[in-house]
């Protein structure tokens, strides 16, 4: 059996391959690929800002996919839930390996042994693909009755690292007034589960409108373009926030600039969440004495857990008709316009881009 995959052979240039798909290892799956979420960390992978990659490698890390073979072993999903052939379902893209000091003992990911990418012509679970094989180890979870796939994708791993990034950093707390840096996936995903925590309003900073609109619609109760200077910005958030200032401030901007004008956006005894700048490698000059007079707490998290893919699933389905999740997803593209999707992801022209092996 072979199917159709984008595979990043060096920075900046996508190929179409077809590529042989193995039976699953005992422990492991083969699903056809539903959706494939495109990431703002693609974007990063694919032009080389992330580091050098070890090419040839398949693209994609959000997935959902139907079952098409289990491997030996394999009769539940990894919370117990019974699965079969033709299962719909969601994986966390971070093989694990359970034996070593980060699994056993910190109990956090990625693991010492975590293995991100594989040579595009091995076994493989990159999303932008017509199959992707999960070996054991990578968990994956059958999504609820009645849940949308496209409800579940919308929000990709962006709605797990959010939650990521409360489990390490602390949840919002009722009547927090927050501040999104961002209204990319990520920013999104914050707007929405700040909403749901009970935060006493939700400013956003953006300037493309499609994305500003669609924070409006899960619970942003204030936007700032960034075409106002830094100092209008400031003012507006003040504004807001009154003179107590945000209580949290969550980068999902994925842009270094935005570091330095989040400490200063954070209140006195606020909290300040990095989320975005993974794939940003550089330095930004900031004042240690603001954080000590300010006391401040700044954290940041990557990599969610499978529990944080667990719960962003079992999220997306219970709010996917109250706010229209599927609905995000501004444009599709086949395996071989891998490119496109990746260019309108970087321009911020797309809310959010999927490719759809089916096109």
């Amino acid at each position: 059996m072979k199917g159709k995959a984008a595979v990043l052979v060096k920075p900046d240039r996508i190929e179409t391959w077809e590529v042989p798909i193995a039976d699953p290892e005992p422990g492991g799956i083969v699903v056809r690929t539903v959706v494939g979420g495109v990431c703002g960390s693609d974007v990063h992978i694919a032009n080389g800002d992330a580091g050098e990659m070890p090419f040839p490698i398949i693209l994609g890390h959000e997935g959902v996919g139907r079952i098409e073979k289990l491997g030996p072993g394999v009769d539940a999903d990894y919370a117990g839930v019974s699965v079969k052939v033709g299962d719909l379902v969601v994986w966390s893209p971070i093989p694990l390996c359970g034996r070593c000091y980060s699994c056993t003992v910190l109990q956090q990911t990625p693991c010492e042994n975590t293995q991100y990418f594989e040579h595009a012509e091995k076994p493989n679970w990159g999303s932008y693909s017509d199959y992707a094989w999960l070996p054991r180890g990578m968990s994956f979870y059958r999504l609820p009755e009645g849940a949308d796939p496209l409800a579940v994708a919308a929000l990709g791993c962006a709605l797990p690292t959010v939650l990521r990034g409360f489990d390490r950093c602390g949840p919002i707390q009722l009547n927090d007034a927050v501040v999104v840096q961002g209204a990319g996936p990520v920013g999104l995903s914050a707007v929405l589960v700040a909403s749901q925590m009970g935060a006493r309003s939700i400013t956003v900073i953006d300037k493309a409108p499609a994305r500003l609109e669609a924070a409006r619609r899960l619970g942003a109760t204030n936007i700032v373009s960034l075409d106002l200077s830094m100092e209008e910005r400031a003012r507006a958030i003040a504004d807001e926030t009154g003179p107590s200032g945000a209580d949290v401030v969550i980068e999902c901007a994925g842009v270094l600039q935005a570091f330095p004008e989040g400490i200063d956006l954070t209140g006195p005894h606020g909290r300040y969440i990095v989320l975005g700048l993974w794939g940003a490698i550089g330095t930004q000059p900031v004042s240690p004495r603001d954080l000590t007079v300010k006391n401040l707490t700044i954290g940041g998290a990557a990599f969610p857990a499978p529990r944080n893919y667990y719960h962003a699933m079992h999220l997306a389905a219970r709010l996917q008709n109250k706010v229209l999740l599927a609905d995000l997803i501004s444009h599709r593209f086949s395996i071989a316009d891998a490119t496109k999707a990746l260019e309108v992801t970087h321009s911020g022209a797309a809310t959010k881009a999927i490719i759809d092996p089916a096109l």
